[in-house]
């Protein structure tokens, strides 16, 4: 951790939401004339979108069915918990980009949707580094993301919530069918349980989004509840060490409707997470920069 670079990552998984902290963040930044270091998780991924395909029929094949991105053999751990010890000791450090599109691969000459960019110095000058992806608190025997980072938040709909989503993201937008989407989310579930979901105990701070509607058989749900139809429980690992403590009071006052499940979780209306996230974030995003000096 460090007070001058301090690093913030969002964590949670394909289809979780994490756009919407994301959207979040970039509003204070806004407000607050911050310049962020963006790192995004898929851009640590080791293979591109060809080389990954055909690395998940190899390993089909030789009767591994658990390949996924969620896990460390498609993934650069290494580099990123570098990139996180190499940012908070001198503001510094290396990133490249994955190209989603054909709109952000125009931009580059040769590379086309589902490559990298050439690694490139970071921006000089930036104020912090605002991490979104996969990884953010990854701990094993060979990375310890968390000691790195100053502010961990996890973004963790409920599982059934999390498959409607991203079977919607992923036919709607990305032409899959629905079954090579469950296909996908089962050779993900191994990774997903020993590589995602141990994360979020490191989480200051986790965002969960809980529908209030019917979600028990989420390959036939036609819509995704909307926020209207949730609520959201935000849970605060230690609130005690927040950078600008947690004013559970005011809180209350200013989003209606919200209560008190346990000492450290409030629960919100799901049309106010953004709000309730611009509430509980921008004093301590303003007492991390207090304390850069």
């Amino acid at each position: 951790m460090s007070k001058k670079h301090p690093i913030i990552a969002v964590t949670g998984s394909s289809g979780a939401g994490t756009s919407t902290v994301k959207d979040a963040f970039e509003h204070m930044f806004r407000r607050e004339g911050l310049t962020p270091a963006v790192i995004e998780g898929d851009s640590f991924h080791r293979y591109d979108r060809a080389a990954m395909k055909a690395k998940v029929a190899e390993t089909e094949a030789a009767g591994d069915m658990n390949f996924s991105h969620f896990g460390p053999e498609a993934n650069e751990f290494g580099k990123l918990a570098e990139l996180f010890k190499t940012y908070g000791e001198t503001g510094g450090g290396k990133r490249r980009l994955y190209l989603h599109s054909e709109e952000e691969a125009a931009a580059y000459d040769g590379l086309t949707p589902g490559q990298f960019t050439p690694w490139e110095d970071l921006p000089q000058g930036t104020d912090l580094m605002f991490y979104e992806g996969l990884h953010g608190s990854v701990k094993n025997d060979e990375v310890d993301m968390p000691s790195h980072v100053d502010l961990k938040i996890g973004v963790v709909p409920v599982i059934n919530l999390e498959w409607i989503q991203k079977i919607h993201r992923d036919t709607s937008q990305r032409g899959y069918s629905s079954e090579a989407v469950m296909d996908t989310i089962m050779r993900r579930m191994h990774d997903y349980v020993h590589y995602i979901v141990p994360q979020f105990q490191h989480s200051d701070i986790n965002f969960q989004r809980v529908p209030v509607v019917d979600t028990s058989d989420p390959i036939i749900a036609r819509d995704i509840p909307t926020p209207d139809e949730s609520v959201v429980v935000i849970r605060f690992r230690k609130p005690e060490n927040m950078p600008s403590g947690v004013d559970f009071p005011f809180l209350l006052q200013m989003i209606p409707h919200s209560f008190m499940s346990r000492r450290n979780t409030i629960v919100v209306p799901g049309g106010k997470m953004g709000f309730a996230m611009e509430l509980i974030l921008t004093p301590i995003l303003r007492a991390m920069m207090d304390a850069r000096g």
